[in-house]
């Protein structure tokens, strides 16, 4: 995109100094809480064997419903009150998570979570949107990704520290970083709760566009791979022979290449169009988790991991700069929850399938990373109709 070249401006500053201080305020805010954000790997350890499929379907379609009932909040209150509210609401259904100890209460608390864990996700993308604009607003989507990945390596090595103690001091440790994260929402600016325009739509309601349900199709196809693999990678490490604090240094590990990737992305694919360079990129990662299928050694395992976070890391960005260049200005909220439920129908999806497939592919460890596969695979062809009728 035309505007945002790479990270560096002819004046020699960079992207995050080019860009408003309510985008800095927003980045900031999400490294907070992402730091401790890995309760979603780590479910199926809590939930154990036989009851992480039904954890983990639960908590898929309670967040679902966190998408949409975020993208109806934005209607009603401004992008930092929504955001504050998710979080405030996802750090105190976390701990609740800790302390369950049956399995009625791991699931029921399971389910809290869900419900509160994508609300500040629509107003998230929706605040950047607002305060960016042109080539400057991808820069400001990849400059919040490799962020994220950045406090994830952090993240990681809190978690490679946690859980030899119990997986229980992770969920505990992620509920307090999204209370601190919630707190650190009075650095955004407050804004308005929705535009003139997206009121006058709303009286009559219009089915969604057709460029809205292929990106979305082809989003959940991408969510279902990258689920796949991060709900499952654990368990899949730990049964392969790991030691308990390599899930953790592994996360860690494969977080650190994704800024470098990231800024490789924008200086050589800047001018490439989203749907080329999501459709290449997702076919490299249909053939990284294949091969984590096949292969069952761990340094293998573990080797495919860190090159599969590598290409991620060339699509940061991508998938909600799309979105927000397509979706006409008043719309963009419900446009960003419409496209946000491709990971809320993935969610619940990923576990139910992988638990079907396994029989057949010799084991879950196998059946997660080899659906991924197939789920990456797709993307390239849906987006191929999604460019033939624009």
């Amino acid at each position: 995109m035309a505007g945002c070249r790479a990270v560096e401006h002819e004046d020699g500053g960079t992207v995050a100094e080019a860009l408003p201080r309510a985008a800095k305020a927003l980045v900031g805010v999400r490294i907070l809480n992402q730091l401790g954000a890995y309760a979603l790997a780590f479910l199926a350890v809590l939930a154990g064997p036989r009851l992480a499929p039904a954890a983990l379907a639960v908590f898929g379609v309670a967040a679902l419903v966190s998408r949409w009932s975020g993208g109806l909040l934005l209607e009603r209150l401004s992008p930092r009150a929504t955001i504050a509210l998710g979080l405030s609401a996802t750090g105190a259904a976390l701990l609740v998570l800790a302390a369950a100890r049956t399995p009625a209460q791991t699931l029921a608390a399971t389910a809290l979570v869900g419900l509160a864990f994508e609300i500040y996700e629509p107003a998230s993308q929706e605040l950047l949107a607002r305060v960016t604009s042109g080539g400057q607003r991808q820069g400001a989507y990849a400059l919040l990704g490799t962020s994220l990945a950045a406090a994830g390596a952090v993240g990681g090595l809190l978690a490679a520290v946690l859980l030899p103690l119990g997986v229980r001091w992770l969920i505990a440790t992620d509920a307090l970083t999204c209370l601190a994260a919630a707190a650190s929402t009075a650095a955004l600016p407050g804004g308005a709760s929705r535009r003139p325009a997206a009121t006058a739509r709303r009286r009559k309601p219009r089915r969604p566009p057709l460029p809205l349900l292929r990106s979305t199709a082809a989003g959940t196809a991408f969510a279902y791979g990258h689920l796949a693999v991060v709900m499952f990678l654990p368990l899949i490490l730990l049964q392969r022979g790991a030691p308990h604090w390599l899930p953790g240094l592994a996360m860690a590990a494969a977080a650190l290449p994704a800024p470098l990737t990231a800024h490789l992305a924008r200086r050589r694919l800047e001018h490439r169009a989203h749907t080329v360079v999501l459709g290449a990129g997702s076919a490299l990662l249909g053939l990284l988790a294949l091969l984590m299928a096949v292969a069952h050694g761990l340094a293998v395992t573990v080797t495919a991991y860190l090159a599969w976070t590598a290409v991620g890391g060339l699509l940061l960005g991508r998938w909600p700069a799309m979105i927000a260049d397509a979706a006409p200005e008043g719309d963009r909220p419900r446009w960003f929850a419409f496209f946000g439920s491709s990971w809320g129908i993935a969610q619940p999806v990923v576990p139910a399938v992988v638990a079907i497939a396994a029989g057949a592919a010799g084991g879950t460890t196998t059946a997660a990373p080899l659906t991924a596969a197939a789920a990456f695979l797709t993307v390239p062809i849906v987006l191929a109709g999604r460019r033939a009728r624009p």
